[in-house]
């Protein structure tokens, strides 16, 4: 039995989407594919060639405005960009999604002249960004950073340390969040955000260890030991670094790695409908009897959910809607479903699944990946309680449909 591969999305997208679909499938089928199998034989090593044919699509100005050298193509195109290459290779998506995060940062929060110097090179690839906010012994607990900068006359001097900073080893600009008020101070006036180039003195980004998965993706440790950048290099003004980590986090990270998910969840079921229709059993294929086909059944209706979610929360997003709910629902809910058909396919497949030459246990290994980013699902649900009793204090997808009016120039001082 032939199985019929999966259409690509089609309830939110345009025949530009589509075009763009297409593309991505080309690539992967030229680049993302013949690599999977050296980047998981060598899990120490960074792959290094894939950003640069991204970089070469403009794919990491896939939300940047045409005057800044973007595709200006919007939160659906990521989405398929994303989406796509997570059927390839959950590592390769990382790495797109990864470089968007800081890009969505720099068009948010950015002043002119910034935008104007930056979005370009990110725009053709020339400049990869991260953002770096995740520390050693604070994890993802923004409150708890320890991170400081001082101010030394037209300069910031920043000392700490940050880790699992996705392509921390290939970026040429880090955005940093660093706490720049006495300690006790409010995270929301205590903290900034900073333009860190790589080649600063006193700047170390170390090679990252081996991970469960995503081999070949770069979430490495960045060190900072008195690094000087101008004043100018704040991004947002001083005291808003948690609303510049925040509103990337929801309008670009969450939305990223929902994407990341679903391309590994439509994976998994793809791989698991073609093994059981060829694996021999009882006269017929594992795939008639009824007892795998429920569980089967189960995965598919978990797939078209996924699906739907993070290709309406990114729909609103894209005509100007207040979506943060949906934002964040659809990576929470992402993750836990692609986490639950994983289960069921290591099951349905027995040992098979377990073999190394075989794609579901690099999968499986991968889904695990897309829950600690952007909060864990704990944090997801705090924030989606926060919408049904109505304390939300911030819409950040309300904020972006008027960008506009509350990106500012730096005043003189």
């Amino acid at each position: 039995m032939s199985v019929r591969l999966p259409a690509p999305p089609s309830a939110h997208v345009t025949p530009a989407h589509m075009t763009l679909w297409d593309e991505v499938s080309r690539v992967s089928a030229r680049h993302v594919e013949p690599r999977v199998a050296r980047m998981e034989a060598a899990s120490r090593k960074v792959e290094r060639k894939l950003p640069q044919i991204f970089g070469g699509r403009r794919w990491f100005g896939v939300t940047i405005p045409t005057e800044y050298g973007g595709l200006g193509a919007g939160h659906v195109a990521k989405t398929v960009l994303i989406h796509r290459l997570a059927m390839a290779s959950g590592a390769a998506a990382a790495i797109l999604q990864a470089g968007l995060i800081p890009v969505g940062a720099m068009q948010l929060w950015g002043t002119t002249a910034q935008k104007a110097r930056w979005l370009p090179q990110a725009a053709d690839g020339t400049v990869l960004m991260t953002i770096a906010v995740t520390e050693p012994e604070a994890g993802g607990h923004i409150g708890g950073i320890e991170t400081a900068a001082e101010r030394d006359g037209d300069e910031w001097v920043i000392t700490g340390e940050k880790t699992h900073i996705g392509n921390s080893c290939l970026a040429h600009l880090h955005l940093v969040v660093a706490r720049t008020a006495p300690p006790g101070t409010r995270p929301s006036e205590g903290l900034t955000m900073f333009l860190v180039e790589h080649d600063r003195p006193g700047v170390s980004a170390t090679q990252p260890r081996p991970r469960l998965g995503l081999h070949g993706f770069s979430a490495g440790h960045l060190t900072l030991d008195r690094v000087r950048v101008p004043a100018e290099n704040t991004l947002g003004a001083v005291g808003e670094g948690l609303f510049v980590a925040q509103s990337s986090s929801i309008l670009y990270g969450r939305p990223n790695l929902a994407a990341l998910s679903l391309g590994l969840h439509e994976a998994v079921v793809t791989t698991t409908a073609e093994w059981l229709s060829s694996r021999p059993r009882y006269g017929g294929h594992l795939s008639d009897l009824g007892v795998v086909r429920d569980r089967l059944g189960q995965m598919q209706a978990r797939l078209v959910q996924a699906r739907t979610l993070a290709y309406h929360a990114v729909h609103r997003l894209d005509n100007g809607h207040s979506c943060d709910a949906d934002l964040i629902s659809a990576k929470y809910a992402g993750h836990e479903l692609a986490a639950a058909s994983g289960r069921d396919a290591m099951e349905l497949h027995g040992a098979r699944g377990l073999d190394v030459d075989y794609p579901l246990q690099r999968l499986w290994r991968d889904i695990q990946h897309t829950y600690p980013p952007a909060g864990t699902g704990e944090i997801q649900r705090l924030h989606l309680a926060r919408t049904s009793l109505g304390t939300t204090p911030i819409e950040w997808s309300e904020r972006l449909a008027a960008e506009t009016s509350w990106t500012r120039d730096p005043v003189a001082v």
